[in-house]
């Protein structure tokens, strides 16, 4: 997650990862609002372009930055959605893709995080299918566990799914 928030009316553009391992298993972090640590989520690995990368490359360099997880292979985007958030005193405006990405590289290491990064996250953790449809913890994208039972059981759909708007 880079530190800049859209501004002027302008989208920020995220590249956000559905990573699963060999399992079938997704990756998570686990994050808290920094200055009130009772307010938590778990959210999928990735985070804003920087400069004139591409959307396969910021997927790329988010997951290594957040999860030390640098073997990689980067499939299709299945979703697409536009987020607006409050965190860290901010408002966060998004354009999200979300791409599916194998790896068999299942230990993390999280020494790549930004400064807010390291103030804003609890952990990180793998979750089966069963495991998100039990939750009740907040997830996002929301409906997660849906979206992840139909991409187990279907694969990945032949164009971007835009999924709903999110406000908070």
């Amino acid at each position: 997650m880079a530190e800049q928030a859209a501004t002027g009316g302008d989208l920020r553009r995220a590249a956000r990862v559905i990573l699963l391992d060999p399992f079938d298993r997704v990756l998570l972090i686990h994050g808290h609002e920094p200055e009130d640590p009772s307010i938590t989520w778990w959210f999928t690995p990735g985070g804003g372009l920087e400069g004139d990368e591409s959307w396969e490359e910021a997927a790329h360099r988010e997951v290594a930055e957040e999860t030390g997880i640098t073997r990689i292979e980067l499939g299709p985007v299945l979703w697409t959605r536009t987020c607006s958030f409050p965190f860290a005193g901010r408002r966060w405006d998004q354009d999200e893709r979300y791409f599916l990405a194998r790896t068999r590289q299942t230990a993390t290491w999280t020494g790549g995080e930004t400064e807010l990064e390291r103030r804003s996250t609890l952990g990180l953790r793998w979750w089966t299918c069963e495991e998100l449809l039990a939750a009740h913890e907040t997830v996002y994208p929301n409906r997660l566990a849906e979206l992840l039972r139909t991409l187990l059981d279907e694969g990945p759909p032949s164009t971007p799914v835009l999924l709903e708007t999110e406000r908070a």
